[in-house]
């Protein structure tokens, strides 16, 4: 195992197997509240997190901890109702000018109607790579899970454990991939009238404020970055080579031929010189 994760980490570090944790959802432990002047709560013993937003400001709270290569779960439920003009969103990020990002945003929507997940891979500081879908539930009614498996090998976002999104790792044709620099895990909710909501047609109504977020049961089988280099739980580094099983990649092709509603590898308006290159070797 240790030779095959070194393989394949370009920039030659050293993975020292069996000094990380497997963390278990204790929000005072593993996290810390970004913004929010007290929307942003932890509940109980740590356990459960709530995010608020009213019309003075939304909250946001982020990882202790920097991974580089992780399985990180979180369950959520999104804010009910009228929740038009908010976003939520989940994401990895690293820093600096040249960062990377692993995106999930929850577009709000008006009752009744289906909310959008807008997805997003950022490496080396240039994003540009959205896809979205209509999730297949109530993501209001319920909490339920949103997966980030990212390993040398690719990146897969999975909700409630279907995979709709796949990312590989194609440097060997020139296509950058995030694997050089440690991202935390973020989270927020803000006020997005202006764009997240029929294009901005439809703006957020104060009067159902405070809109409200919660989370549960976050999990990460990860490198933790520490010193330097990552260490990985040696309890179990199966992810560090997981893939796409024959099931997954029927549920993938399910997802994106059911749920998908915009991917920028098909949209010709956008790219008239032709789609970037990752749009014909990573599907």
């Amino acid at each position: 195992m240790a030779n095959f994760i070194a393989s394949i980490l370009v920039f030659h570090v050293v993975i020292v197997i069996g000094i990380g944790v497997v963390y278990g959802g204790d929000f005072y432990r593993d996290f810390t509240i970004a913004f929010g002047d007290g929307r942003a709560k932890v509940i109980g013993n740590g356990n459960m997190l709530t995010l608020s937003m009213d019309r003075y400001s939304g909250s946001g709270f982020r990882s202790k901890d920097q991974y580089l290569f992780g399985k990180i779960d979180m369950q959520m439920k999104l804010v009910p109702g009228n929740s038009a003009g908010t976003v939520t969103s989940y994401y990895l990020a690293s820093e600096g000018p040249t960062w990377d990002e692993i995106d999930m945003e929850f577009l709000g929507n008006v009752s009744g109607d289906p909310y959008t997940l807008h997805t997003n891979i950022y490496t080396q500081g240039k994003g540009d790579r959205e896809q979205q879908f209509r999730l297949w539930f109530d993501p209001t009614a319920d909490f339920h899970t949103y997966t980030i498996l990212w390993n040398p090998l690719h990146i897969i976002i999975s909700v409630e454990g279907v995979p709709i999104r796949q990312f590989k790792n194609l440097e060997a044709h020139g296509i950058p991939f995030p694997n050089r620099q440690p991202m935390r895990i973020f989270s927020s909710i803000y006020n997005a009238d202006q764009w997240a909501t029929r294009g901005g047609l439809i703006k957020t109504d104060w009067s159902k404020a405070p809109f409200i977020a919660s989370y549960r049961n976050f999990n990460a089988e990860a490198c933790v970055w520490s010193s330097g280099k990552p260490s990985c739980p040696g309890t179990s580094t199966l992810w560090l080579q997981q893939k796409l099983d024959p099931m997954g990649f029927q549920r993938l092709k399910w997802v994106q031929q059911n749920h998908m509603i915009y991917d920028y590898c098909t949209d010709a308006k956008r790219f008239p010189q032709g789609f970037p290159r990752e749009c014909y070797t990573n599907q």
